[in-house]
């Protein structure tokens, strides 16, 4: 790779904070967007604006053109088996509200379980409590380890009759564990229960072929994988999509509507209540081609590199505790040095020009699993370089000097 040409294509890298050169660390919370999404975006606006799948004229076609070939775009960026298995959402957490709502309405009552893992964000926790309090259901955690692994057995111990969807991250946004998906669906499938996948932290770091995995849902944001926000996708297998109903209503997820009954819409569009973002799903499809451009193995490489870099760095610090030090990891660090409070940490680092996230990262259940109220947290892109790692190293060092 080369990483000067890719920087370039950032636009904002190449401005200051505080008067210092940006190293954008927060990349888990948000990615970037290369200048390809941008000028997407102004030119859906600027030339074929007009509202999708409903004109007969000239700008509606291409546009309805542009988002259905975003929607083939993402097929072949997880290998799905058909375009009519990728729904657009505002989200993942969009995307895992509408299988929440929609499986148990249809398929769960009272006492029905859902399992979860303990590494959870709160958009695959929330929701399925929230169903748990409309339908009597239990949602059940299974355990991690000191190193923030996945326990198989308690896991696969936590499965019983009543177990009805297995809802996990692909990886952990706090501690960056890489969870074995593979081994957890053939487990789930043995004993005849669906699996969703979160996979927000993970598309854009590694190859992701839902075929392969065999889940029967998976989720994603536009906005963690280099494109704009305000979209999202959601997989599902074709049979799975069919047996749901639909989350929303309105126009566009309808086949005929009388006052007296409506029917509604083939996939995808049954779930696809209104006017669709289809300015951001082109400009996702933009972004995805743009990482295909650079090449999945490749971003890989190089974002493994700069973990490892910076774990050896940060480990010489007095003090230094990392959180989550699993045998797969990507891309996440997240760190407590001595009594220092994670804010003040984020605050300092800050005013030199780095921005990094600090708090409970949207895991306060992890947080209480781990004793501990939150941390400060670095994430790669592979934009990101050795050079910005030892300015980070330097300026934690700093900022331990001050405290001691």
């Amino acid at each position: 790779m080369d990483i000067n040409k890719i920087r370039a294509d950032f636009p904002i890298l190449a401005r200051e904070v505080y008067g210092r050169p940006l190293v954008y660390f927060d990349n888990a919370a948000t990615s970037q967007k290369p200048q390809c999404v941008m000028d997407k975006i102004t030119e859906m606006y600027t030339t074929v604006n007009s509202n999708v799948h409903r004109g007969v004229h000239y700008l509606s076609q291409v546009a309805t053109d542009e988002h259905e070939a975003a929607r083939k775009t993402v097929q072949r960026f997880i290998n799905a088996n058909s375009p009519d298995e990728i729904v657009f959402t505002r989200g993942a957490t969009e995307s895992i509200n509408l299988v929440a709502s929609s499986f148990c309405r249809t398929f769960c009552e009272p006492g029905d379980e859902i399992l979860i893992t303990a590494m959870e964000h709160h958009s695959n926790i929330v929701p399925w409590q929230i169903q748990a309090d409309m339908y009597g259901l239990s949602v059940k955690v299974a355990p991690i380890n000191k190193d923030g692994e996945l326990i198989l057995e308690e896991f696969e111990k936590l499965i019983s009759p009543r177990t009805k969807l297995i809802a996990l991250t692909h990886i952990s946004n706090v501690l960056g564990t890489v969870n074995p998906v593979n081994e957890i669906v053939k487990i789930a499938h043995n004993h005849k229960i669906p699996v969703l996948i979160d996979a927000a932290q993970s598309v854009q770091h590694t190859k992701v072929d839902v075929q392969k995995i065999d889940c029967d849902f998976l989720v994603f944001s536009s906005h963690k994988v280099y494109g704009p926000t305000g979209v999202g996708v959601l997989y599902g297998k074709e049979e799975w999509l069919n047996a749901l109903p639909p989350y929303q209503g309105g126009g566009e997820m309808i086949e005929n509507v009388t006052f007296e009954k409506t029917t509604f819409n083939k996939l995808p569009f049954k779930f696809e209540a209104g006017t669709p973002d289809f300015v951001g799903t082109a400009a996702l499809a933009t972004a995805l081609n743009y990482i295909n451009s650079i090449g999945l193995d490749n971003i890989a490489h190089h974002e493994d590199e700069l973990l490892k870099y910076a774990t050896e760095k940060m480990l010489q610090i007095p003090g230094m505790r990392i959180i989550g030090t699993a045998k797969e990891k990507c891309s996440v660090i997240s760190f407590l040095v001595d009594d220092i409070h994670p804010y003040d940490i984020g605050t300092l680092l800050d005013k030199m020009g780095i921005a990094i996230r600090t708090g409970h990262h949207c895991a306060e259940p992890l947080m209480k699993e781990l004793g501990i109220d939150g941390t400060a947290r670095v994430s790669f892109a592979f934009y990101n370089t050795k050079e910005e790692v030892d300015l980070f190293i330097a300026g934690l060092k700093r900022i331990v000097s001050m405290f001691s």
